[in-house]
């Protein structure tokens, strides 16, 4: 896997220079991105913002190629427009059974709580990227219009392979350093994720030092120190949002959480009524449910992370299999304070509506939003 170079190979802008617009870069009418999501978003959520102008995205992080080949085909059968497919390049988990033997006892009464004991191991749930040539081959040959990665950079080959089949590429960055990275591998576009951001942080290395820039700041700062398309991401949840991401010189906005309220993700009830409580409003950065970084609603999992004696989590994804058992222990006896509840800092403002109507409503705002403020 690539890691971030250094900051003293800063790259200037040139001030002269021209980005790509939304409509040469992804071929859609709207600067709206719905985030990938893995685990929340679905082919009929994608579609229809698709076909609604945006750019829908499948999040293939926690499957296999085979159940990636499966999410596209499906979306193919039900749009003829661009889309995004997203993947993990997270580094391989170091197996430390010591550190994994004290994280189980650590959870142990957690899990008796709910009648069941914790398992004796921890399997690596999800395969990297980077670790699999069979998802590679599958897209090469499926031939997505965009690929994106999430945690870091493959292979230099396998971004050759990809782009020579004419795939677009993106990837996520959290600071100047990996955009850096992702500007000198090649690829065609950066999301900024800003620290307002739902779900897991897409820093390359997850022990490392965050800085937690905001949406705003790390997309200005992206804007001046790269030469690529930048794309904001975190905290957007209306067409106010999108007009301001735009004004940092953003190309398009990804909205994430404003979609999983939508009746076509596959969030469930209690996930559902979660984004529409209190615990909208107090939403906690913790590497407790799955060993990296993430932002989730604040529920009983994620109160954990206040206890005194609490220890430092196996990596990821090893850490998610142990999160994964508990939610589903505490679910047998009716718990749902346990699940992998991820949602942004603007979760309160979550419209319960079908997508094609949420879009329709996003570009009304933006377009409001961007006619006020030209006045």
């Amino acid at each position: 896997m690539q890691q971030a170079a250094g900051s003293s190979g800063s790259i200037s802008l040139n001030p002269d220079s021209k980005r790509t617009s939304m409509g040469e870069l992804l071929g859609v009418e709207l600067p709206i991105i719905q985030a990938p999501m893995a685990g929340v978003s679905t082919p009929q959520l994608a579609a229809a913002v698709c076909n609604a102008g945006g750019l829908g995205s499948l999040g293939a992080g926690a499957t296999d190629a085979a159940g990636a080949r499966r999410m596209i085909q499906e979306l193919q059968s039900l749009t003829d427009k661009p889309f995004n497919i997203n993947v993990f390049v997270h580094q391989a988990p170091v197996h430390d059974t010591e550190r994994q033997t004290e994280w189980l006892k650590w959870l142990a009464p957690h899990f008796q709580a709910f009648d069941t004991e914790p398992p004796t191991q921890l399997d690596a749930l999800y395969t990297s990227f980077a670790d699999d040539p069979d998802m590679l081959a599958m897209l090469l040959e499926t031939r997505p219009p965009i690929v994106s990665f999430h945690f870091g950079l493959p292979s230099s080959q396998a971004i050759a392979a990809l782009k020579t089949a004419g795939i677009s590429l993106f990837a996520t960055a959290t600071c100047l350093e990996e955009a850096i990275a992702i500007e000198r591998a090649g690829l065609d576009a950066i999301v900024a994720q800003g620290f307002e951001a739902g779900g897991h942080r897409g820093m390359f290395d997850p022990q490392a030092a965050d800085a937690e820039l905001s949406t705003a700041a790390l997309t200005r700062l992206l804007v001046h120190e790269t030469h690529l398309p930048i794309i904001a991401a975190g905290g957007i949840m209306d067409g106010a949002g999108i007009a301001a991401a735009l004004a940092c010189g953003a190309v398009a906005a990804q909205l994430g959480t404003v979609f999983i309220a939508c009746p076509e993700s596959s969030a469930d009830d209690a996930y559902r009524d979660a984004l529409t409580g209190s615990a909208a409003h107090h939403t906690r950065m913790t590497s407790i449910v799955s060993g990296r970084p993430a932002r989730i609603l604040a529920n009983r999992f994620a109160s954990l992370m206040e206890e005194p004696s609490r220890l430092t989590p196996p990596d990821y994804p090893l850490s998610y299999a142990a999160g994964k058992a508990l939610n589903a222990a505490a679910r047998s006896k009716g718990e749902t304070g346990f699940g992998a509840q991820w949602a942004g800092q603007g979760a309160p403002l979550a419209r319960a509506i079908p997508a094609e109507e949420l879009m329709d409503v996003l570009k009304q705002e933006w377009i409001e939003e961007s006619g006020n403020a030209k006045k």
